[in-house]
């Protein structure tokens, strides 16, 4: 018996099986969800192969967090599959080459609201396709990048998760009365497809198990996994609006 025995849960973010979603996804199966994942756009069909790769072939449903319509479309498909949803992963992410890299400056606002709606907003356009379906309370889980100070090169990107980080708050005021709590796991540096598009994600490798206390191992996404499948389960009743620290201790640590 697992801890998300029967739940029924909804992962967005899932490219390739190195993909932290990925992860997610199969531990939540193995955890004993019944598991539905997203995908948009180009990626929508390697998103389906990929869905092929779980511990149980799960089904895919076409969510661009960019389209109004699909809004209501992933509602009405996901219901479909699963009737009433119990947890949600946001793993939803992306800014413009402009945003990231040595010049900060150089980003126009056509690139840094992309990044503000696809890594930020789309947290609310989650919340807003499949709370009608959370009729039993449930989760809302959001993979973050703790951003209380300025990282190399992460520029607008981080802007944006900060963004996320407050909006993350205001669900959790928003949605507490229907008894669905909404936390973040801020994740240390794991290599995957999107670290690869930061500029000097290197950097991050070369210091971070150095200075986490408990160690820290970029090619090791396990405990972000299982974290993200703590916090979808009932083990934290009475916990929202939070962050929570899974980076080997880093970001307690000064220089």
């Amino acid at each position: 018996m697992g801890i998300l025995d029967g739940k029924n849960i909804v992962v967005t973010g899932v490219l390739t099986d190195a993909s932290l979603a990925f992860g997610v996804a199969q531990l939540a199966q193995q955890e004993g969800a019944n598991v539905v994942l997203t995908g948009a756009g180009r990626g929508l069909s390697i998103t389906q192969r990929t869905a092929r790769k779980l511990v149980k072939p799960a089904p895919v449903v076409e969510f661009d967090v960019t389209v109004d319509a699909h809004t209501q479309s992933a509602r009405d498909e996901v219901k479909q599959h699963l009737g009433v949803v119990d947890g949600v992963l946001h793993s939803i992410g992306f800014a413009p080459a402009a945003c990231l890299g040595d010049d900060f400056m150089s980003a126009s606002w056509a690139d840094v609201s992309v990044a503000m709606q696809i890594s930020a907003y789309s947290l609310k356009t989650l919340a807003e396709s499949f709370v009608p379906l959370m009729t039993n309370g449930g989760s809302i889980v959001g993979l973050d990048f703790d951003n209380t100070v300025a990282w190399p090169a992460y520029n607008w990107m981080g802007v944006a998760k900060s963004a996320l980080e407050s909006t993350n708050r205001y669900l959790a005021k928003a949605l507490g009365a229907k008894q669905i709590r909404c936390n973040l796991i801020a994740a240390g540096p794991i290599r995957t497809m999107a670290a690869k598009s930061i500029p000097t994600f290197g950097s991050f490798e070369d210091v971070w198990g150095e200075r986490a206390p408990l160690g820290w191992n970029v090619n090791d996404s396990n405990c972000v996994a299982r974290s993200c499948v703590a916090m979808l389960s009932d083990w934290f009743p009475a916990t929202t609006g939070e962050i929570v620290h899974v980076d080997g201790g880093f970001h307690a640590m000064g220089a």
